[in-house]
């Protein structure tokens, strides 16, 4: 399931996170990858030891996490601290896959924290799409590629064990800001199946407020939760 979510960030917000990123310390990305991504990823990353960087990510986390949708999609148990990733002209991120466990320790993971099991990709978009040209995120499905290019403060979450990549930048700057999810149901056909039951039912309360037919859907997606979940 891929879901795009909208207005994840204000404006405000979203001017506020960008300036504190235009002051925070970028290296190498390839130093944060794996060894089989290592060659294939050309990009720039905010050091997340920066205070500022450290500040936007907190900015970024507690916007997803605001968001219904995201917590109903993702249905997170734990987050990864944001990464913030810088793409100019001629950078790019080959195809990859994100590890399954992250953090532990890794080169990755410099904060020290704890093994997180990584369900769920997030993609938060920061640069306004007339702002550069190429850049998408292309996610690899079993109907075939999926380009995602989002408007600035919005993101889009999808299972992270997905093949995916970021085309070539041709022009201007992309600025994303990424994280994972592990999230309380491991299976995604799963967490899916709820999603949509939560979308039916607020959809029906929005048509005709709390009903026989709402109360059945909420107790359904209630028994599957509690028959899937993971605590």
């Amino acid at each position: 399931m891929i879901v795009c979510i909208p207005n994840v960030l204000s404006p405000e917000a979203l001017g506020k996170l960008r300036g504190l990123l235009s002051r925070a310390v970028f290296r190498d990305g390839a130093a944060t990858a794996g060894w089989h991504a290592r060659g294939v990823k050309s990009n720039e990353q905010a050091d997340p030891l920066d205070p500022l960087a450290q500040a936007a990510g907190e900015m970024a986390a507690a916007a997803l996490e605001a968001s219904e949708v995201f917590r109903a999609a993702a249905l997170p148990r734990r987050m990864r601290p944001f990464l913030f990733a810088r793409y100019v002209p001629g950078q790019t991120y080959g195809a990859h896959v994100d590890d399954a466990l992250m953090g532990g320790g890794a080169p990755s993971d410099p904060r020290g924290e704890a093994p997180l099991r990584g369900d769920v990709a997030v993609t938060l978009f920061l640069s306004d799409p007339a702002d550069y040209d190429g850049g998408e995120l292309v996610i690899e499905t079993t109907a075939g590629e999926m380009a995602v290019r989002l408007g600035a403060g919005e993101a889009v979450a999808y299972p992270a064990g997905t093949l995916h990549r970021v085309a070539p930048v041709t022009r201007g700057e992309r600025l994303v800001a990424v994280t994972w999810a592990q999230s309380l149901v491991r299976d995604p056909a799963a967490r899916e199946i709820l999603f949509d039951l939560d979308s039916a039912r607020r959809d029906l309360f929005a048509r005709e407020g709390k009903s026989r037919a709402f109360d059945l859907l909420t107790k359904s997606r209630a028994a599957l939760l509690r028959r899937w979940a993971e605590t």
